[in-house]
């Protein structure tokens, strides 16, 4: 396959989630029991294919938490939850190695594309760890950033778990599947995981500084 057939196919791939996001209707509660009533006792698989699934697309995985809580429970919600976003990060991470790693190899001479590859490969599990711990960071935007990156696809799935254990149980939890609306419970939890998130950060930033200044190479947590 050639670039430029690859970067075309990327585009459309990029359109046809974009539009998935933006015109998929999000279910509610009422509409998720009427669901795993229909679906009886295959809904804890039927939640963790479509989990899977549709958050490869920008679809947020709020949704997919409350309502792992709402139908199946707390241990098994989070099990789904954690389940269904490691596999869905894994298939962000190889579409977009698939279509679009070449096209950022031809641009590493750029230094603002040659910092961000650097800083995601060089910060291994830690630095996704940390992105995936701060709560604006979008999931599936950052896998597609990963997958087109230098980033380890082992750094890459240890760290996704990690940092997305805090955030699902928070959701699974605490999170109202009654109204969908957010206590401040949770608030406070994303607060306090994006301060942890920040301090990693701060830890990769620096070790890399430290690393240059020595002229010694970077290490990374794992991987």
């Amino acid at each position: 396959m050639s670039g430029r057939t690859k970067l075309f196919l990327a585009l459309a791939v990029l359109a046809l989630l974009g539009a998935a996001a933006a015109f998929l209707p999000i279910p509610g509660p009422a509409q998720l029991r009427a669901w795993a009533a229909e679906t009886g006792s295959a809904t804890p698989l039927v939640l963790f294919v479509a989990y899977a699934v549709l958050t490869v697309a920008p679809i947020p995985r709020t949704v997919f938490n409350l309502a792992a809580g709402l139908l199946v429970g707390t241990v098994a919600g989070i099990a789904i939850g954690l389940a269904a976003t490691t596999v869905a990060s894994a298939l962000s991470f190889g579409l977009a190695r698939l279509l679009g790693r070449d096209l950022v190899t031809r641009h590493l001479h750029r230094s603002a594309v040659r910092t961000v590859n650097e800083r995601l490969s060089d910060g291994g599990v830690l630095a996704v760890t940390s992105l995936r711990l701060i709560p604006v960071v979008p999931f599936a935007p950052f896998s597609y950033v990963c997958g087109v990156s230098g980033v380890r696809v082992v750094p890459y799935l240890i760290g996704t778990l990690l940092g997305s254990v805090p955030g699902t149980v928070a959701v699974v939890v605490l999170g109202d599947a009654l109204t969908g609306g957010t206590p401040p419970a949770l608030l406070l939890c994303y607060g306090v995981f994006a301060a942890i998130g920040a301090v990693g950060l701060v830890r990769v930033f620096r070790k890399r500084r430290s690393g240059q200044e020595t002229g010694k190479p970077v290490s990374t947590p794992a991987g």
